[in-house]
């Protein structure tokens, strides 16, 4: 198939096979100011009791934030509102990565205790390990967690016959290691692992997270992401057979979200930080289902930060829109024109990080900011389990 490309910065195009048809991007680009590039611009107050600590108690009874951009104006409505709030004839693009239990607890030689985050998706380990030849050995990255620094040579042993030699020691607690282990390493964390809530959920992972920090749409045979495509657990089948019969259309892709995602930018002017890579998929029918949306002029929503790198990343790197399986690095500020993302469905995000500042490109700095400090004051939840966001 023939995707969409553009040939010049403030526009692009749908490739027909016989013409090309000239579209309109999302918006103007808003041009960015000096402080648009400082980092201190993206810090708010947030109470430590505003951070969502377990989910609620029905997926689609989460609050809404909307901000409308055309009007600047924010309204305040509930998940399940979601089929009447969405532009008519909109395409829905949501990650469908499964969040796998990717932290390990194990053991020093020593006895101390030690903790192991995969930072690689188990299914790209598993794979590179297959076409080294090495069967159930393999080098990657992972996130180490114990009382004393394990020193470089180490061997540790994890549950489920998992063993790590210490290879390079990096910062805040990446290092390098061998892996070895038995039969699928996918299985192995499943059986054994424990699901890798973010830092900022100040508690032990429980049975409940093993269903809801999973979206109900995440695929098995797409199980690899150490964190969940959070926008989408608001989700429930109910509700998006009522979209689907009110005439939205939906397109899955696939990022498996790493622990990059939290990292924060600590760099003060925001262009010196440099973003992580992912893996990514779109598969011919999710391209072709896109292509077509853009061809028709509707519009697409993406659920997501993680569908927004998707989509944009794969534009960008390939010059248009297309089925694509590999690693992207895609990193939006103010001053991007997005290329496919006309709206997105967000959750709230931390202050001063890569995702504040995305969809600040995306509706402006000081729109998001604004209505961040009402969704305090009314009492929004914020982060992995808090409440979301409808960017129109």
């Amino acid at each position: 198939m023939r995707g969409f490309a553009w040939r010049e910065p403030l526009a692009y195009a749908f490739s027909t096979g016989h013409r090309r048809i000239p579209l309109l991007g999302t918006e103007s680009i808003m041009q960015p100011t000096p402080e648009d590039f400082r980092l201190e611009s993206y810090r708010y107050d947030l109470p430590p009791e505003r951070i969502a600590q377990h989910p609620a108690e029905a997926r689609e009874n989460s609050r809404l934030m909307v901000l409308d951009r055309a009007l600047s104006a924010t309204r305040e409505c509930v998940f399940n509102d979601l089929p009447d709030l969405l532009p008519e004839g909109a395409l829905i693009v949501a990650n469908n990565t499964r969040v796998l239990p990717a932290r390990l607890l194990g053991a020093r030689r020593t006895g101390g205790k030690v903790e192991l985050l995969l930072l690689e998706p188990a299914p790209l380990v598993q794979e590179k390990a297959k076409a080294a030849g090495a069967g159930f050995s393999v080098v990657t990255e992972c996130l180490l967690k114990s009382s004393k620094r394990p020193k470089q040579g180490e061997i540790l042993g994890f549950s489920g016959g998992l063993e790590a030699q210490v290879l390079q020691l990096g910062p805040f607690g990446r290092t390098r290691v061998e892996l070895s282990w038995p039969g699928s390493l996918v299985r192995l964390f499943e059986e054994n692992g424990h699901t890798p809530l973010p830092p900022y959920i100040r508690r032990e992972d429980q049975e409940e997270d093993r269903e809801r920090y999973q979206t109900v749409y995440a695929r098995e045979d797409k199980t690899g992401a150490v964190a969940a495509p959070t926008a989408g657990l608001h989700f429930t089948e109910e509700l998006r057979a009522e979209l689907l019969r009110r005439g939205f259309e939906w397109a899955e892709v696939t990022l498996y979200v790493g622990y990059g995602t939290f990292s924060p930018v600590r760099c003060e002017d925001i262009r010196d930080h440099a973003m992580h890579e992912e893996h990514v998929e779109i598969s011919e029918d999710a391209a072709r289902t896109i292509v077509r949306a853009k061809s028709e002029g509707r519009p697409v929503l993406a659920v997501g930060t993680t569908s927004v790198r998707t989509l944009e990343g794969v534009s960008r790197q390939l010059g248009e829109l297309a089925p694509f399986s590999g690693p992207v690095n895609i990193y939006i500020r103010p001053g991007y024109r997005f290329l496919v993302v006309d709206h997105l469905l967000t959750n709230f995000h931390l202050p001063e990080s890569s995702l504040l500042i995305m969809i600040s490109a995306l509706a402006g700095r000081e729109r998001v900011l604004a209505s961040y400090r009402k969704a305090l004051q009314r009492g929004f939840r914020f982060f992995s389990y808090g409440d979301a966001m409808l960017i129109l």
